[in-house]
């Protein structure tokens, strides 16, 4: 085998050029697929803020329409404005994914414009996990994911459910795929 960086003549079974350090990339076996693991979106905790304004908002329509304060458009118009705000909450969470396989970490975003970053589970360098006292409280947390091949480098699962989970289900699928 040849190094693809530098041309020297390596052992079948290397991992990195002894020159040059870099990696080399042997062809998968035909046995083994690529299977998703788990995908995790944001939790509704996240949207506390947006789901109580929608519900402050119904509700104040309900109240003008039953008490006949003003014109009853202005009832309508709070309660669309409160399920408007409640269905763009909903859209907002589906915009942003990560889904965890058998090799990589892939962080999708958006929903006209689409942004996809890919990792390789080779090359997670650390996971480190944050929870504030509000998010312990609620069971959410932020799973940071930096990678070996770069410094700068990182993927954040923001106000995700069970991080704690997500981030041992993240290290075990990292040694299968070294292993």
């Amino acid at each position: 085998m040849r190094c693809p960086q530098c041309g020297n003549e390596m052992a079948g079974g290397a991992a990195f050029c002894a020159r040059c350090g870099n990696r080399l990339f042997t062809p998968k076996p035909a046995d083994k697929r690529e299977y998703a693991l788990v995908r995790v979106m944001q939790s509704w905790w996240h949207f506390a803020g947006a789901i109580l304004l929608s519900v402050i908002l119904v509700v104040a329509g309900f109240g003008v329409r039953l008490a006949h304060i003003g014109d009853w458009r202005l009832g309508a118009a709070l309660m669309a404005a409160g399920f408007l705000r409640l269905g763009v909450a909903a859209i907002e969470r589906r915009s942003v994914s990560w889904s965890l396989t058998s090799e990589r970490l892939i962080e999708r975003r958006g929903l006209l414009a689409k942004r996809r970053r890919e990792m390789e589970l080779a090359d997670v360098r650390s996971v480190e996990v944050n929870q504030r006292l509000t998010q312990r409280m609620t069971g959410i947390g932020t799973v940071t994911v930096a990678s070996a091949a770069s410094a700068d480098f990182v993927v954040r699962l923001n106000d995700i459910s069970e991080p704690e989970k997500v981030a041992e289900t993240l290290r075990k699928a990292r040694v299968k795929r070294l292993a």
